[in-house]
């Protein structure tokens, strides 16, 4: 994604400043830079009884989404099974990109293929198309309806929030 909507500040009671004063939200490719480059990513899901569960995995970001996969009986597969909304966030706190998305089931073998090469080589990993079988296990992306981000060095001026 070139440009989503663009951003705008959203902290509020914070003193966070506004893009009409000069100073600047953060671009997209900045957001984008960091969710390609994040080694792990921590996704949130909710167990029936709607208690929080959260869980790092491996994935990529492509295609405006998040990519990752799962085995299909573990406790997240089955919590976004029963609720696909989630969130996915970078593994740095320095400087975090928060996704809030719908997180889909893949079974498309094309897609799952294109998702063992992207993490094979961002991994230095060696799995296969049978590995992420979907009979077996759970492939996921989850398209975006917000990003937050921030950057820690300049907390006042770079909150910055897209919606998708």
């Amino acid at each position: 994604m070139s440009d989503p909507r663009a951003g705008r500040p959203y902290m509020p009671g914070y003193g966070i400043v506004g893009p009409d004063e000069g100073r600047g939200l953060l671009p997209w490719s900045w957001a984008e830079e960091r969710l390609i480059a994040s080694h792990d990513y921590w996704v949130a899901t909710v167990w029936p009884d709607g208690r929080p569960h959260v869980m790092p995995v491996w994935g990529i970001w492509h295609d405006e989404s998040v990519w990752f996969s799962s085995s299909a009986r573990s406790r997240k597969a089955r919590n976004l099974r029963a609720d696909p909304r989630c969130v996915v966030t970078t593994d740095n706190a320095i400087e975090p990109v928060v996704v809030e998305g719908v997180a889909e089931v893949v079974r498309e073998l094309g897609a799952i293929q294109e998702l063992v090469s992207r993490v094979n080589i961002k991994y230095s990993s060696d799995l296969t198309v049978e590995f992420l079988n979907p009979e077996v296990n759970a492939t996921f992306r989850v398209r975006p309806r917000w990003v937050f981000s921030l950057n820690d060095k300049e907390f006042t001026d770079s909150p910055t929030r897209w919606e998708f």
